[in-house]
Formats: structure tokens, sequence, C-alpha cells
């Protein structure tokens, strides 16, 4: 709300009435609320609108021009309102109604007022309850709203169909439809049937009266997007009205008609209740009685889109009925598959697509049956593949392509286990053929293919679409000719129908042929070769985890000999690692995601994919690979130990899926192995510590594993593991990878309440080992610390302050990880000593039992831990002091609302003293402090320290050695929008201090007004501009955050590139290639293309004009041509670099201060170039050294020479071409009398 009325309140002085009026209410309710003492929240604002509206009507001022009050206080009240409870809006709703219904029909005729009106309403009409639905002011207003639906005006009515639309979509709870739906739908059914009879224009240049044609086009754009809200009952007689529209010849009124029935039909299909199911037959009589022409892309779409949207709706219900009408719908679509629009094929293949999902099981089986091609599927099919090859549907073929997927995904359907699915026998033929189209010469839509061949792998499986498809990569079938097809092994990855066992029998043998034909060819140094045959081998692992997504015959395919080569390929193979790995974690998370899915759980998506597995079969699967886990467990930890750390994260998470089917006995078995691996290796990293690699350190990968196990450890085993990693000699082990880790398998264990130990025993134990904490370790650490703390009993929590220096301290961190470890930290303390206790300080550290036995025990709270903090502040060192500082800023920030005023009010007041530090260090937090309060804290607790705070601020702005200029500018931006300019001024002191707020006040008004001129242009043309984007942590934003809005706003407008295309949209066109001559009856997808005409110069195109050698037709270039410079040349060249750096136009010269300023590119700086550059004599060897040929004379360049363009020719005089460019008519008359020559620019 406060930014919705910061672009209202600078318009006080603008010369526009409708602008200044509501500028000048506002800041007069303003001052109204600060005499009253009243907070400026939106409930204020509401009630001091409504009084001033309620003394306006009473007054009868009731003027509505510009500039009028009326009007103003109705826009502020429909801003304010959205911001308003609800409740509050519910007990006002008869002031409301009183004061603003009267107005309705005085502001029909005054636009804005009216849109401030319906904004209002749009508000109230959400805030109500069901029972305050039915009061009569309030039906009224909604009748009143609809009428504007169909208003002339387009704003009003865009603005009372959206607030139609958003009441419609928000009902009372808990009801799911509207009220007001009912009485929506009533109205919009009145509105079009008068539409439908007022007379129609008949075109564009038509003078008959087109108010029937404009009233049914605003209701149909008021229909499309409430029809979902409809009530289902309501729909049938829609679509009665809605199909005698079309008839009237209108075509943007056709095209809206044909758009809604399809939304009706789609929402009819998922909502069966509407009873629609009796009408369809006859909505598709009426529809196809009336075709759109081709041409009319629009109409054409809309119209084929209501035909699938029927037939699937009608489908829903009455399948077997829709099945006999499927073939009439299918030909009267199929004729705009050979249109020349782009967008009338694809929405008529999208609605093909749609009919084949109407492909009922008896239509299938009589297709299987059929042996004639008689049945409407084999028409169809058949109708699809002679298309691919007719010149008639050349540039359809990604359509055509798109409709064969679908077939694809809708026949894929079994008769029985036994019986090959429909697919495969129906479909096989035309798969083949787009294969062969895939390979085929100059065939340019291989993506497409590629889509529709991947559809088929994953229906079809390997194991059928390779007989088909043979791969034939093998050197025996290149040699019979045969073409290989090689860019079927991508699409083996996804998941399909093929059992594991097909790929151990068929592409097992074929990796390793292929793997041997790798090693020949290297052998024999025939490096390309030998990489094809390497990604082949890569390509075909890859496709391993698409056949162990959910396969049925795991039991025989993993048996110990496919076990086996996975490991030693695991070992060995880097390149097919990744593959393995993934199939291995698929072959667990595909059978447990159909178990989880028999219980209703969520589950993953990836794992879930083209999984047909019954819940016998997975849990089968389950107990199987439960046997196995032992294993490989083995050989994914020794994996897991030879990768490095960037490689470990996959390996992990297989055996975290491993893991989480493990037997108990099975995961402590393993965790005994590695726990016996980490003592053995422990000394080892005593001896060797800070490895940079961890690879091959044991100790460390041990720990690794152990973080993977630990949530599947029994306690038994936690407790054990947490005893090994809160000894010494690994909390305070030299090497720092093995502290770091010991320290974060601890936080995990607190974390997730895996051991019961005594937090305050646990904390001491800690504070032991914090001598030998390295500062990679720090991180950890604190989390530990965190997790710790939270568990602490509220008898303990004396031993908190002994922590707090360690995380004051540790606010300071380098790493930004540990910094913001250390603030959790702090913030868990508060929570801890906030969430109440005792603080015994007879038992805190350090304390004598003597002076402990006197002093009573302290209630826990927030404040009595910041004045823990604030210890801190007495610190040795500025370092401990600014560490404090920033500490006691971020508990400020989190606890705010926990801390009373008086403690604020000492914070700020012992602040304060910090700020006139002489220590840059201090300074910088104590800053970070001012901007976090002036942003947090009551503008009450900070008002009387302004005397103090503003001066103190102004003197830092002065401090140019430690940059604390911007910084306080940014501060004093940010109070200036919290406090008036009058406050803060009066506070600056002296003329020289106040200097500093004058400029912000002129750079703050200068960013307003580009501002709102920028908005200006942006309501001519609309930019997107990129949003901010916060820190991500709300502290952040606040101290860090938002540095200076008025710097953004000093920078240059950039000039925004029109990002409109080119509307031209390039037919399909037949490829010319004289060495093949073209076949238009057959195979003419090869033959088209869609790719511009290039004029482009390419490569080898200059070789054309050389002359070529008749025996070996290399190309023959004369000696004469070869203008290569000499060694004299080069020479001349060293010898004049650094002249004509200092005089030429690229040149630069240096000025006194050393600063570099380049030559201008003047006309005389050319023209003396040119003047230098004078053919120089050739020396003859013959001649003797003292004798040189003369220069050859330069002849005198004409007027204008120096404009004359490369290729242009120029007058025809008689003494030749004379360039187009001549000196003025007087220079030219001057020319004449006999005067001195003139020079090449006019001058004498």
């Amino acid at each position: 709300m406060e930014e919705a009325l910061a672009k209202i309140r600078p318009h006080t002085s603008s010369s526009l009435a409708h602008q200044k009026t509501p500028a000048n209410l506002l800041v007069a309710l303003e001052a109204t609320l600060k005499e009253q003492g009243t907070e400026p929240t939106s409930t204020a604002y509401f009630a001091t609108v409504l009084t001033a509206l309620e003394g306006t009507i009473q007054k009868r001022d009731l003027s509505l021009q510009e500039g009028a009050i009326l009007p103003a206080e109705l826009y502020i009240l429909a801003l304010v309102a959205p911001f308003v409870s609800s409740p509050v809006l519910r007990s006002n709703l008869s002031n409301v109604l009183s004061l603003t219904a009267p107005l309705f029909p005085a502001l029909i005729q005054h636009a804005p007022a009216l849109r401030s009106q319906l904004a209002l309403y749009q508000t109230i009409f959400r805030a109500l309850d069901r029972q305050q639905l039915d009061i009569l002011g309030v039906r009224q207003a909604f009748a009143s709203v609809l009428q504007l639906c169909v208003d002339q005006r387009p704003k009003v009515r865009r603005k009372a169909s959206d607030a139609i639309q958003d009441v419609l979509a928000n009902p009372p709870p808990p009801m799911l439809r509207h009220p007001y739906a009912d009485r929506a739908a009533e109205w919009a059914k009145d509105v079009l049937m008068e539409a439908g009879e007022m007379p129609f224009g008949k075109g564009k240049g038509s003078k008959a009266s087109s108010t029937g044609a404009e009233t049914a086009i605003h209701i149909l754009a008021f229909l499309r997007p409430i029809i979902t809200y409809l009530p289902a009952e309501s729909l049938p007689e829609i679509t009665d009205i809605l199909l005698t529209l079309p008839r009237l010849g209108n075509t943007y009124l056709s095209q809206s008609c044909y758009s809604i029935l399809a939304a009706i039909f789609s929402a009819s299909a998922e909502d069966q209740s509407s009873n629609l199911d009796n009408q369809i037959p006859e909505v598709l009589k009426v529809i196809l009685s009336s075709p759109p022409s081709k041409s009319d892309s629009q109409l054409s779409s809309s119209w084929v889109a209501v035909l699938g949207g029927a037939i699937v709706a009608y489908d829903a219900t009455h399948s077997k009925e829709a099945s006999s009408e499927v073939g009439r719908v299918w030909k009267a679509i199929w004729g705009f598959m050979d249109s020349a629009e782009a967008a009338t094929r694809q929405a008529a293949a999208r609605s093909l697509s749609e009919i084949s999902s109407c492909f009922s099981p008896p239509l299938i089986s009589s297709a299987l049956a059929d042996t004639n091609d008689s049945t409407t599927i084999r028409k169809i099919i058949n109708q699809v593949s002679k298309a691919l090859d007719a010149l008639q549907y050349a540039r359809a073929i990604p359509e055509l392509l798109s409709i064969v997927s679908s077939f694809l995904k809708n026949l894929d359907h079994h008769e029985s286990t036994t019986v090959p699915n429909a697919a495969e026998v129906l479909l096989t033929p035309l798969i083949v053929h787009i294969a062969e189209l895939r390979v085929s010469k100059n065939f340019e839509f291989k993506e497409a293919a590629d889509a529709t061949l991947s559809v088929a792998m994953k229906v079809l499986g390997p194991a059928v679409l390779l007989k088909a498809l043979p791969l034939n990569l093998e050197p025996s079938a290149r040699a019979t000719g045969a073409e290989p097809r090689a860019f079927l092994l991508p699409m083996l990855a996804q998941p399909h129908a093929s059992p594991l066992s097909h790929f151990v029998s068929y592409f097992v043998p074929l990796s390793e042929q292929m793997f041997d034909l790798q090693q020949k060819a290297e052998a024999e140094g025939r490096q390309s070769e030998a990489k094809v045959w390497n990604v082949l081998v890569g390509q075909v692992w890859a496709g391993l985890p698409g056949y162990c997504s959910g396969s049925s015959d795991l039991k025989q395919a993993l048996n110990p000999g496919f076990s086996q080569l996975l490991s030693q390929l695991l070992y060995s193979q880097l390149e097919l690692r990744a593959s393995i790995l993934k199939a291995l974690r698929l072959l667990i998370d595909s059978n447990v995601t159909v178990i989880k899915k028999s219980f209703d759980e969520e589950v993953d998506e990836e794992a879930s994919l083209g999984s047909k597995l019954s819940l016998e079969d997975a849990e089968a699967n389950v107990d199987f690979l439960r046997s196995q886990v032992e294993s490989w467990l083995a050989v994914l930890f020794n994996v897991y130990g030879s990768v490095g750390r960037e490689s470990r994260g996959m390996v992990g998470d297989v055996i975290n899926a491993w893991i989480s089917i493990a037997e108990e006995q099975d995961t402590h078995n393993a965790f005994e192995k590695v726990a016996q691996l980490f003592k053995t290796n422990l000394p080892l990293a005593q001896k060797s510590p800070n490895a940079n690699n961890d690879l091959g350190n044991m100790a460390t990968t041990a720990q690794d594993i152990f973080v993977l196990l630990l949530p599947n450890l029994s306690k038994e085993d936690s407790k054990v593991l947490y005893n090994i990693s809160i000894g010494s000699e690994v909390l305070s082990c030299k090497d720092n990878g093995v502290q770091k880790r010991g320290y974060k398998i601890l936080a995990k264990l607190f974390e997730g309440d895996r051991v019961d130990e005594d937090s305050e025993a646990v904390l001491k134990k800690l504070d032991d080992m914090a001598e030998g904490l390295s500062a990679a370790a720090k991180k950890d650490r604190f989390n530990v610390l965190a997790a710790v703390i939270a568990r602490l009993s509220p008898q303990s929590l004396h031993v908190i302050p002994s922590l707090i220096p360690e995380a004051v301290l540790g606010t300071k961190e380098p790493s930004e990880k540990g910094r913001t470890a250390a603030f959790e930290l702090v913030i868990a303390m508060g929570s801890k000593m906030s969430s109440g206790g005792v603080v015994k300080r007879s038992l805190l550290d350090g304390m004598d039992e003597d002076e402990g036995a006197g002093m009573e025990d302290a209630a826990a709270n927030i404040e009595e831990f910041l004045t823990m903090m604030a210890g801190g502040l007495a610190g040795a060192s500025p370092h401990m002091i600014s560490a404090t500082v920033t500490a006691i800023s971020r508990l400020l920030f989190e606890f705010k609302d926990a801390i009373s005023s008086k403690m604020q009010e000492e914070i700020l007041s012992t602040m304060m003293v910090f700020l006139s530090s002489a220590n840059r260090e201090i300074v910088k937090s104590v800053l970070g402090f001012v901007k976090l309060i002036i942003h947090t804290l009551p503008i009450e607790l900070i008002r009387p320290h302004l005397k103090e705070l503003v001066p103190a601020l102004l003197q830092r702005s002065h401090d140019h050695k430690n940059h604390f200029k911007v910084k306080v500018r940014h501060i004093f931006e940010r109070m200036l929008r919290r406090f008036s300019w009058e406050e803060v001024y009066t506070c600056a002191g002296e003329e020289e201090a106040a200097k500093v707020l004058v400029n912000i006040k002129k750079r703050k008004e200068r960013a307003k007004r580009k501002k709102a001129a920028r908005a200006r242009e942006e309501e001519e043309e609309t930019v997107a501009q990129p949003a901010k984007i916060g820190a991500g942590d709300a502290f952040e934003d606040v101290l860090y955050g938002s540095e200076s809005e008025i710097e953004d706003s000093d920078d240059e407008d950039v000039p925004v590139t029109s990002s409109k295309k080119s509307s031209v949209i390039e037919g399909a066109r037949l490829r010319l290639d004289d060495d093949d001559p073209m076949d238009l009856l057959q195979g003419a997808a090869s033959k088209i293309t869609n790719v511009k005409k290039d004029r482009r110069k390419k490569p080898g195109q200059d070789a054309s004009h050389f002359k070529t050698d008749e025996h070996t037709g290399k190309m023959v270039i004369d000696e004469e041509q070869n203008n290569e410079p000499t060694a004299d040349a080069a020479e001349n060249i060293e010898g004049k670099a650094y002249v004509e750096g200092l005089t030429s136009v690229d040149g630069f010269t240096r000025g006194h201060n050393g600063r570099v300023k380049f030559n201008k590119d003047t006309k005389k700086r050319r023209r003396e170039e040119d003047a230098m550059d004078i053919d120089m004599a050739d020396v003859d060897p013959d001649m003797s050294p003292g004798k040189i040929k003369k220069t050859k004379k330069k002849d005198n360049p004409k007027i204008g020479q120096e404009f004359k363009a490369k290729k242009a020719g120029g007058d025809v005089k008689k003494g030749g071409l004379e360039p187009y460019a001549y000196m003025s008519i007087s220079q030219a008359a001057k020319s004449g009398r006999g005067g001195r020559q003139i020079g090449i620019t006019g001058k004498r």
C-alpha cells in the first residue's frame, strides 16, 4: 500500500487536475491521522476516506469533473481497500453500500470514477461471506457490474469483466462454486439471445447496424475466462445459443464462438455433470455443415479445435457412439492439413491427435482383425502413410509426424500378455517408412522424425523396434550396403517396455564387439575411427537406465555374470561409470516407486516414468535386490573411495538407494566394516595432515560413508558413531578434513535426534576441544553448537555465556558460510533464552564458589541474553567490539517484537557512543546498525535521538579516507522515507553539513522526475523491467540490499532494442539438384526445403575466377599476382611506425598528465596522409648506388575526389569520369575567374 500511495504524493504540484486533487486529498488525510496520533495503517486510511466521502455526499458536492473531490475520494478508497482485512470490510458493508451504491447512475458518464467504483466493489465482493451475498444492495450492485461488462468503452468493460471473473473464481469458503455463478450465466444467456435478434453488419464497409455483433463479441469476451466457473447445468443452453451465431457471417464472432465452444467441451470432458453428451451429435452436425475457408487461418484453427474437443467430450461419456463419428470428423479436419497457413496445419494436427485418443478398444480390435484395410483405423493410418510421400502434404511433414506420435501413444493396447500390442501390429510399416525418410538425402525434418521414433522406442521398446530397424553398425552389415542407424542409440535411455534381458543378450555382445574394434583401430593408428567406436560404446551403455526402469525379468537378467561385468566396468571404464550408476539407482527407485504408489505416497516422477509393473512384481524385485545389497555396497564403497570429491555425489546417491532397502543386519555389517577402515587409517591422517586431495585419504572417505549410512543406522550404531566422532583424536585431528567431517557427523546426529546425550556435558566436551579447531571446521562446529543448544534443558542455560565469544567472533569469519552459521548460532542461543528457563549465575564459567554463593539466579529471556552480549562492547580489541555490534544488530532484527522499548532505547544510546569512534571497523558495524534501526525500530523510538544521530552521520559523510560518504548517503535516503525533510534538516546544525542533505533532496527529486518520465514512456511502449532480486535473507536485504534508489535512477536510459520479428512467413520450396532428377510422385518429403535462399558469399566462391590445370584440376595462380611485401617494404614500415603512431588517424599522443588523447579522424588529416602516400621509385640493381630513378609525378586530384565511393562511376566528362561530389556554387563561380587553383577541398 505504501508503494502505491508513494506514487500519488509527488503530484501535489501537478498541472493536471485529476492528478493534483488525489495527491492533495492524500496529504490532507495523512495530516489528519498525524494530528490524531493514529498509526497510518490500511484500516485507518479506509476509515478516514469513508468519513471524507460521507461528508462530501452530505454536502451534495457530487461533481464528477476533473479536479472534483468525489472522484479523488473514490480513487483513494479503491486503492486502499485491497489492503484492508476482510472482517473490517464486512463490518463496514452497510456504510459502504449506502455511500457508493447510489452513485452508479451518476458515474455511468464518467469512466475514470466508474473504474474506481468497480475496483472498490471487486474487493468488497471477495470479502463477503455467504449470508452477506444475499443482501439486496449487494445483489443489485453485482447486477450493475454485470451490465457494464458490455459497455462500449473498452477500459470500463475490461474492468467490469475482471471484477466478475475475480469474484466467481473466489467463492466464499467452504463453497466450491460462487452463489453468483448462476446469476452470471443467466445474464449471459439473456444478453446473447438479445444480441442474436439484433441486426448484424455484413462486413467492414457495411453501413448496416453492427450493434448486435458488437454486443455479441463483448459478451463472448466476457464468457471466455469465466466459462469454467459457471454451473454445469447452464452449459447446454449456452452451447445452443453459440451454435446460432456463426451463421450470421461475422468472422470474428464465429472465431470467438468456436473458441468458447472448445473451452466448454474441454470442461465437460473433465466434469461429466454438464449433460452435454446428448447435444454433441447435434453440435457436430451443425459445425460440420459450415466449414470455413482454408485461407482464413484464425477461423479455421478455431473450427478444427471445436471438432476435436467435441469428439473427445463425446468419447468421455459415450465411447461407442463416438467411435462411429471418428471417421467423419477425421475426414473433415484432414482437409485442412494441406493448408498454406502453418497455424491452420498445427491446429488441425492437434485436433487429429485428439481424435486418435478416441480409438476405443472395440475399434482397435476390429482394426487388428482387418486384413483388407477397410476399418476406420486402418484407413486413417494408410492415409497418413501416403501423405508422407505426397507433394500436396510436403510442407506438413512435421505435423504428420506429430500425428504418428499420437497414434503410437493411443494404440499402446494389449489384448493379452501373449499378444503384441496394437501399435506394433498396425504401425510398424509406418515407423519403418519414417526411418527410411530419416536417412534419405536432403530430408530436412530429422528432429521431428527423431521425436516420432523416440516415441516408438518408448512404446514398442528396443526389442521390437530393432527387429524392424536393425542398427547396422557391425562391419559385416556395412559391407552389404545397409544404412547404419546410429541415431536410434540415444533413444534407448528413456524408460521403455523391453526387459533387461534384451540388453544383456543384444547390446552387451554388440558393445564388446565395438570395443574390440576400437582397440584394433587404436593399435593401427586410426584415431578417428577409434573415437567413433568409443562414442558408440558410450551410447549403448547410456541406454542401460532405460532397461532398468521397471524391468519384469530382473531375477533372470541380473545374474552373477552380468553383475560381475557391471562391477568391472565401474572400476575400469570411467566413461561408462555415470550410466551404470544411474541404472543401479533406477533398479531400486523404479520398484520402490510402485510400492509407494500403492500406499498413495509421493514418489519420484523420473522413477515412475514408463513403469508398468504390478505390485507383486515390484515387491518380488525388491526382495531379490535386497539379497544383493551386501555385495553391491562393497563394490560401491570401493568406487566411492576411488573417485574425487566432485564425482562422489552420484555414487553417494546410489549408496543411499541401496541402503534404503537393506536389512538392519546388512546395514550393521557395512557400518562395522567402514568403522574398522576409519580406525585403521586415522593414525595415518594424523601423520600426513591437510592433504589437498581427498582421493586416497581413507579416513575422510570413511567419514563420508558414515554420513551416507547415518539415516539408516540403528540406535546402537549411532551411539558407536557418536563416540567415534566426539573423541579428541577426531575433533582435534591435524587433518582439516577429518576434523570438519567429525563435526558434520555430530551435527547430523543431533539434528536427527539419533543419540540421547546430556547437552550440557556435550557442550563442555566441545568447549575443551576449541583450542585445536581449524578454520575449515568452524562452520560445522557452529552447526553442532546450534543443534546441541536447541536440546539444552531450561535448567542448564548457564553454559550459554561461555559460548558467546566464539559465536560473536564467528560473525566476522572470512567464509560466508561460516558467518551464516555463526549468525544462526547466535539466533539459536537467543531463541533458547527467550523460551524461558533459569540462568544459574553461580555456575557460570570462571565464577568462584565464594563469589557465586550470594548471586541470585536470573530469569532467562531475550533481554537477559542481550545483556550478556553487550559485554563484548567492552572488549579489548576493535575486532571484538565490531563483531558484538553486528551480533546485537542481528538479534535486534530477529527479536524486535520481544524486546521492550526500554531495552531498545538503551541499545540505541550505547551504540551512539561508538559512532564517534576513530576505528574504521567499529564505525562500519555501527553504520550498519544505524541503517538497521532506521528500517526496523518504531519512529517514536528513533525521533528523540535524531539531534544526536544526524550530526554524527554528517560528520562521517566527510570522512573520505574511510569511504563512508556513500554509506551515509544511503542511510539518509532511508531516514527521509520515514521522517519528514524538516525533521532531519533541522537537526543538521552546521551549514556545510546541511549541504549534504540538500544535495540528497535534490538527487531524490531528480530521480522522481526521471522515474515519472520513464513511466510516461512506458505507457506508450511497455518494456519489461527485470525485477530486483533479494539476497534471500531478510537481514541481508535490510543491511546490504537496496543500497540506493537514487543512484539507480541517475543512470542513463538504456536504449531498448525492438523485439519485433518479421511477419513475413516463408513457405516451403522445391529443392533443385542438377545431379538428382526429381520424382514428384514418390518421396516428395526429401525434395522440400524451408531454408531461405542464401545470397551470401559461399566459401570457395572466389576459386572459380582462377585458372585450373586440365590434368590435375588444381588452381593455377600466377606469380605476378603474389603481392606479398618484400623485406625492404617491411623495413620501410618499421621505420615509419613511430611517425604514423603520432600523426595518423589511428595514432595517439599523451598530454602533460600522461592521459592518452587519440587523434581525430578529420578530412584534413586523411588528406595529409594521402599526400604523403607517394609511390617511391624502386632501385634498379644494375644502377650504381648513387643513381636513383626520379619519382613519378602524382596527378592532381579532382574536386570532390575525397568523397568518391570505391565503386562509384560518376558523371561522364570530356576528361573521363568525375565523382558524384562537388563544391559549393559560390566556390565554383570563383574557379572560373582565372584565380588560383582550387584544392580538393575547395580551398585556395
